[in-house]
């Protein structure tokens, strides 16, 4: 189901860097090996693998199978997509058998019923939190793509799914490649510690041109056919969870971690001013308002920027003693009086993932389910619905406002295959 960031948003500048994109490459999976079940996990060998299944084979979805693959720990067992092509291009690419195949809406439930130690999520983010719920209730670790959901209740069921993990001895990961680079982990660990002094303000920002355009020829159809809308999700507002939730929350989730707490409110405005297809917006420009009086401004493009500069995942807080400076794909580094060089990341994008691929392994190897990622991936998450539900009003929306909502996003699924 899962589609992809366009290619020619790829490069090694931060500006430039992509954060879908396809990608190719990796033998088929391989074949003999030992499949190691949660509940029989004790000690686990070098050459043991874990058997995963996908949910989601598009784009995304193949590019990460690839990085499992490229692992070695572990076998790709099982997919499921609710488009036929989808999971057979896929099954053909990864020798999964026939039988392991599952389509329609409910292919998530079908594919649970196999034999697999791990499932990994790439489909829309309207489906994750069901999924991933179903994932913990069949016993399985959970490999889950970000955004983690797409509304308030949906962000309350991860949680819960997490600590439900946790409580069955189970894995649970969300996958945000600045969480596993070196860089930012070290900046951020200086920041905390008081290397910028007290915050000032901060910005974020998320400037890039589209990154569905294979979806556009679909998004054209979407109203009429459920189909198309399906294939065009990363263009609706629903399934996606619109731009400043699918894909700003990378620059969310950088400024929840600077300011390790959940702001007071949001004020904010957006709109679809340039793009002509599909309902999501394609520019958002949002305060957030800590305690302390200490604001974040961000701001987001999703259309061409006819290469002005600075363009990408950006993020800058200003303190009494520094500034701290972090680029996707780019530089990150401390400004003032505590000055640090840092470092740059450039192939970030896979690194990252690699990296979290590897963390998922060792942790189910070593019965690791503290599976801290996820109380942070939902902060993250509510922050870039917060902004979205303030620029939707059109006024000022509160944090603690917003968590007593049980407001849940209707995708009305009518006319499409269970």
């Amino acid at each position: 189901m899962s589609d992809t960031y366009a290619t020619q948003q790829q490069s090694t500048r931060s500006h430039n860097f992509s954060r879908r994109g396809f990608l190719a490459g990796a033998s088929a999976a391989a074949v003999g090996a030992t499949i190691l079940r949660p509940e029989l996990v004790r000690g686990y060998q070098a050459n043991e693998k874990v058997a995963i299944g996908l949910v989601g084979c598009g784009g995304r979805g193949t590019w990460i199978a690839e990085l499992f693959q490229k692992h070695g720990g572990y076998v790709v067992a099982g997919a499921a997509d609710y488009f036929q092509d989808q999971v057979d291009k896929f099954g053909d690419k990864f020798n999964v058998k026939t039988e392991a195949r599952c389509t329609g809406l409910a292919c998530y439930k079908r594919l649970l019923e196999r034999p697999l130690d791990a499932i990994v999520i790439e489909s829309p983010p309207y489906f994750h939190p069901e999924q991933a719920e179903a994932g913990v209730a069949a016993g399985k670790h959970v490999y889950l793509a970000k955004p983690i959901a797409v509304d308030v209740p949906g962000c309350q069921t991860v949680e819960a799914s997490g600590k439900q993990a946790t409580s069955k001895g189970l894995c649970f990961l969300v996958d945000f490649q600045t969480r596993a680079d070196e860089f930012y982990i070290e900046a951020l660990k200086r920041v905390h510690e008081g290397a910028i002094g007290k915050f000032a303000f901060g910005e974020a920002t998320y400037h890039a041109d589209v990154p569905w355009m294979g979806q556009i020829q679909y998004a054209k159809d979407a109203e009429t056919n459920p189909e198309a809308r399906l294939r065009a999700w990363g263009l609706d507002r629903v399934l996606s969870g619109d731009i400043i939730t699918e894909q700003n929350i990378h620059t969310l989730d950088v400024a929840n971690w600077i300011m390790g707490q959940p702001p007071l409110c949001a004020f904010g405005t957006g709109a679809q001013k340039v793009r002509n297809y599909g309902n999501c917006w394609d520019t958002f420009s949002v305060t957030f308002q800590y305690a302390d009086n200490v604001g974040i401004a961000f701001s987001s493009r999703q259309f061409n920027g006819y290469g002005t500069q600075p363009e990408g995942i950006l993020n800058r807080m200003f303190g009494t003693d520094g500034v701290l400076e972090t680029s996707y794909g780019g530089k990150v580094l401390i400004r003032g009086k505590n000055f640090w060089r840092g470092g740059a990341s450039p192939a970030i994008y896979q690194a990252g993932a690699e990296a979290n691929i590897a963390k998922f392994h060792r942790s189910i190897l070593a019965k690791d389910c503290a599976n801290a990622t996820v109380p942070e991936s939902v902060r993250s998450n509510l922050l870039t619905i917060l902004g979205r539900s303030a620029a939707y009003r059109g006024e000022v929306v509160r944090w603690d406002e917003l968590l007593k909502s049980n407001e849940k996003l209707d995708a009305k699924l009518g006319g499409l295959k269970s």
